[in-house]
């Protein structure tokens, strides 16, 4: 099976990065400078044979999709099977402008990049047997990967894990800016935060306990931490909050869809 990526961003070099090795990786992307080791530069899609087992990963900004959908027929016409990562553009849409059915619509996130990621993946209507395996396949470099049975679903997930990433980088630096506040040094107010950050996300996965256990654990009644939690609870205020950006950023995932 050969890949080939179009757009080669952030999110489509993370996914070339963990393909090479195992598959072929063919790169179309007229504005990159360098090539991810071990992938081939495609300088037309025009060019491509699609004979024999290609899937064709879109990762590019969903502005860019129109004017090179076109050229992207000839591939589904060849039996391509095609992986959109593009947010905000449904299967319908992406069925019309190719002419294919045999899509999968995907929302990955950052930490792809080093194979911590989670991808959610729905499926067209034209898929064949095998393709789902393939798709599995292809996306275990990037992290796990669930399927949905509905696609709207997919405006939660990309306000949930599509952009969680953010939401939990935005809290590190207000809580290091907290901690300047509290009287300590900005270089060590960031140090602890981030440290802060990266060990809690990694007990949770390696630790079994649920987060409310885990949070229970650092928890002693009365204590320094009893103090801080009773803030962000007051009056459902983190809580409160979680549902304002999630439902912010699902409206306009809706928006960008049309």
């Amino acid at each position: 099976m050969d890949v080939l990526l179009i757009g080669c961003g952030r999110m489509g070099g993370a996914m070339a990065r963990g393909w090479t090795g195992a598959y072929r990786v063919l790169v179309f992307d007229p504005m990159l400078a360098a090539l991810p080791k071990g992938a081939e530069r495609v300088d037309r899609l025009e060019a491509i044979d699609a004979g024999g087992e290609l899937v064709a990963v879109l990762a590019v900004k969903p502005q860019m999709f129109a004017p090179i959908a076109e050229t992207l027929r000839p591939l589904a016409r060849q039996g391509a099977l095609f992986v959109s990562i593009m947010a905000g553009i449904p299967l319908a849409r992406l069925e019309a402008e190719l002419g294919s059915g045999r899509i999968v619509r995907a929302m990955p996130n950052t930490p792809a990049a080093i194979g911590k990621g989670i991808t959610a993946a729905v499926a067209g209507p034209g898929l064949r047997d095998g393709d789902r395996a393939a798709v599995d396949a292809l996306l275990a470099s990037t992290g796990a990967l669930v399927w949905l049975d509905d696609e709207g679903q997919i405006d939660a997930v990309t306000a949930v894990s599509g952009s969680g990433p953010a939401y939990f980088f935005r809290f590190t630096e207000a809580l290091a800016a907290a901690g300047v506040e509290a009287g300590l040094p900005p270089s060590l107010a960031m140090q602890l935060a981030r440290a802060t950050f990266g060990g809690a996300a990694a007990l949770a996965e390696a630790d079994s306990a649920g987060l409310g256990e885990l949070r229970r654990q650092v928890t002693s009644p009365g204590g320094t931490t009893a103090a801080g939690l009773a803030e962000m609870d007051t009056d459902e205020a983190i809580d409160r909050l979680a549902r304002a950006v999630v439902a912010a950023a699902a409206a306009r995932s809706r928006e960008l869809a049309g």
